[in-house]
């Protein structure tokens, strides 16, 4: 199975909202999809996912083009969906009865990912004596909750697609590390997964492969290893027990940040690391940490799409 997406397009009257965006997915993974608030993200998932008209371009599943109808697909929107006044078991099974899955396999994967989730309580009523508490509707639900039973709803077909916009928006550490685990689960299984994502953390833990959107534009793409070898180590992180800043001066380095814990610095080269760490050393500056790395997918994000945050 392949994902392809090819020079995909859409403008709202004369302005560009995705500009010849491609990528694809050859092999069971997750896809990064990024970019600040209006770089054309969500929409682009919507044109995958055949829920807005393209002006340009095709997505290819198979080689063939990509039906949302027929294609096994689970979506987690970044906007939640449920419905608030329904019971929350009612809508699983509504929504598993719309991607064809016979109820007794729904009952089954409703079980199993409740379990997963931590959400037995709100959709197996307990008995208080003689009387069965009331099903749970999804306004009951705090919203970190009512992410995990969208979330449930996405996986109950077994979709071989999957595509998770913001899957952590909004939720506490706890539910964080719930989420991650799940995510796991899924890439273990051998499925095919979009991510976009604000948190850069969470997409380096999971991203193999990235582009980065910026007014609709794709200004960054590749393998997200290769494109932080590209840069080369030239962030350097340094604490001593005693002020070193003179020392910073002589050696012209850049100063990124400074805080009680590190110093951030930039570098020209290893060699300018070396000449900088004999310097503390020759001072008789007793140094904690020295620490010369390659940037971070926050620090690679931040260069390549600047201030930009519009609306999408």
């Amino acid at each position: 199975m392949s994902l392809e997406v090819k020079d995909l397009q859409k403008k709202y009257g004369e302005k560009t909202v995705v500009d010849h965006l491609s990528f694809s997915l050859k092999e069971p993974g997750v896809y990064a999809l990024l970019g600040t608030n209006g770089a054309g993200k969500t929409t682009s998932i919507r044109m995958i996912l055949g829920m807005l008209s393209k002006d340009g371009g095709e997505v290819l599943w198979n080689g063939e083009p990509m039906n949302a109808l027929e294609t096994n697909i689970g979506y987690l929107a970044e906007e939640r969906g449920l419905y608030p006044k329904y019971k929350l078991m009612d809508q699983l099974l509504y929504f598993a009865k719309l991607k064809k899955v016979p109820k007794d396999v729904a009952k089954e994967r409703i079980l199993y990912w409740a379990q997963k989730l931590q959400v037995e309580e709100y959709l197996y009523p307990a008995k208080k004596g003689k009387k069965i508490e009331k099903d749970k509707t999804a306004d009951q639900l705090s919203k970190g909750n009512q992410q995990k039973i969208q979330l449930m709803a996405a996986l109950l077909s077994d979709p071989e697609l999957i595509v998770l916009d913001e899957p952590l928006s909004g939720l506490d550490p706890v539910n964080t590390d719930l989420f991650k685990g799940i995510i796991k689960e899924i890439i273990a299984q051998g499925k095919y997964v979009i991510m976009s994502s604000h948190q850069m953390a969470t997409i380096e833990e999971f991203c193999e492969d990235i582009v980065i959107l910026n007014r609709g534009k794709v200004v960054l793409q590749g393998n997200l290893n290769e494109i932080k070898k590209s840069y080369g180590r030239v962030n350097l992180l340094v604490k001593c027990d005693q002020p070193f800043e003179e020392i910073i001066k002589q050696h012209g380095l850049e100063i990124i940040s400074i805080s009680p814990e590190v110093t951030q610095l930039k570098v020209q080269s290893e060699d300018q690391a070396k000449a900088f760490l004999e310097s503390l050393i020759k001072a008789d500056k007793q140094v904690i940490r020295f620490e010369l790395r390659e940037p971070s997918l926050h620090e690679i994000f931040v260069e390549k799409v600047g201030g930009n945050d519009e609306k999408e």
